[in-house]
């Protein structure tokens, strides 16, 4: 036991400090997003803040992953984690002088997503280097959990600090915990430098993303799981950002039971994570991976489309949620043990473009279904008719039609993809 704690001291300081800093920018994200929605009233304008984060992550991140093989990883955490505090400073200001707007919102929102483009190859490329092999699953499972604890704890946490002192709170909270995670990795964190060769050295920017979809390519197991989840992504972000449309206009909905709802979602993953952190590895991790994703995005969908009560919407949240985690865990595996710790910045920032390009494309569909599609046909049908049936009436009733269009996607994919993913095989590492 104290041998592994040794082992893994720079993983352990660099996974706590770091998910500490996420969870007050996650906060910060929640409280605004309520903040837009409340101003605007509509689905699409409040996803659109996840697409401004989302959009130059996508565009970017196949560039943004040469430079992290070529960058001090930690200083370019360092730097970029900066850069997000001084876009919550300013909202902060902004919000103070009563001059905060929608179009701020989105162009702090596409710095941050910048940001996040160039400290993510980093960031997974660090936790590489610092985790012996041993380990990979234990810590892949570890990092699944603090990302479900911090889906669980938000909410709520933003609940009650609101309540205390108000959005000034809340970004305090936000600022407090980015600076115990700057001065951790600054101070207490050694992440060993990885040598590139020469040749990678003089590498130009376009020739080095070249280089990262050429490693993919060979690779076609992990391309193809890729490609997978870029289409579970699809159905995924789309379920987001449809989600507060379909709670917060109810009789028996509103903020609180939004966060409740997302909270349980957070508790599924929380539980899935300690599965995936304490199971023996399967025998076939690909097909755990396409069977996971096929549960959670049928019973999800179907259950909260069709049921009236936030109960009912809780345990669609588990049951969707719950295997998440194993998901992410065996996909990391898989990807860590295939490709070279050498290539893995500029092969993660290719995936990164190629499994959440998905990602604003499902925003803004989800939002310009409702807004444009679901809602107006849910307003003109009967009382009398079977779509009332299945999704009620009034505002919100689009919304639950919706989500069970995304039901259906998710199920054709999974088994689409099922179908092409029986040809490979993946052999664990000696």
């Amino acid at each position: 036991m104290k041998n592994r704690i040794h082992e893994l001291k720079n993983f352990y300081i660099l996974w706590s400090t770091q998910g500490l800093s996420q969870l007050g920018s996650a906060m910060t994200n929640f409280a605004l997003t309520l903040w837009l929605y409340q101003e605007t009233g509509s689905a699409l304008q409040t996803a659109l803040l996840t697409i401004c984060s989302y959009a130059p992550y996508v565009i970017m991140s196949i560039f943004a992953g040469a430079l992290s093989d070529k960058w001090d990883k930690k200083r370019t955490m360092l730097v970029c984690d900066t850069f997000a505090a001084c876009c919550t400073v300013l909202v902060f200001i902004l919000l103070k002088t009563g001059s905060l707007r929608t179009w701020h919102l989105y162009v702090l929102n596409a710095v941050n997503g910048l940001m996040n483009t160039v400290q993510r190859p980093a960031s997974d490329v660090a936790n590489t280097l610092i985790t012996p092999k041993k380990y990979y699953q234990k810590t892949s499972g570890l990092r699944s959990f603090s990302g479900s604890l911090i889906t669980i704890l938000h909410p709520m946490l933003v609940a009650s600090v609101y309540a205390l002192g108000g959005m000034d709170a809340v970004i305090a909270v936000d600022l407090s915990t980015f600076f115990v995670a700057f001065f951790s990795l600054l101070l207490f964190v050694h992440i060993p430098p990885v040598k590139a060769s020469a040749a990678g050295e003089k590498e130009t920017l376009f020739a080095s993303a070249k280089a990262g979809l050429k490693c993919l390519c060979q690779n076609r197991m992990v391309l193809m799981l890729i490609l997978f989840l870029a289409g579970v992504n699809l159905v995924a972000s789309a379920f987001d950002a449809v989600l507060p449309a379909f709670i917060l206009p109810r009789e028996n909905g509103g903020e609180a039971i939004l966060g409740i709802v997302t909270s349980f979602a957070g508790i599924a993953m929380l539980t899935g994570s300690l599965i995936s952190s304490v199971l023996p590895p399967p025998k076939d991790r690909i097909r755990l991976i396409v069977a996971t994703m096929l549960f959670s995005l049928t019973t999800d969908n179907f259950l909260m489309s069709l049921t009236r009560t936030p109960i009912t919407w809780c345990i669609a949240q588990i049951l969707g949620y719950l295997p998440v985690p194993l998901m992410s865990t065996n996909l990391d595996v898989i990807v860590r043990t295939t490709i070279p710790a050498e290539m893995q910045g500029r092969v993660y920032a290719c995936r990164n473009t190629l499994q959440f390009f998905t990602i604003p494309i499902g925003y803004f569909f989800g939002g310009w279904m409702v807004d444009v599609i679901c809602e107006p046909f849910m307003e003109r049908v009967s009382t009398e008719s079977i779509m009332a049936a299945m999704f009620g009436l009034g505002k919100g009733s689009g919304a639950g039609m919706m989500i069970f269009m995304l039901g259906l996607i998710g199920m054709v994919i999974c088994l689409v993809f099922g179908r092409i993913l029986k040809k490979y095989h993946y052999h664990e590492p000696v």
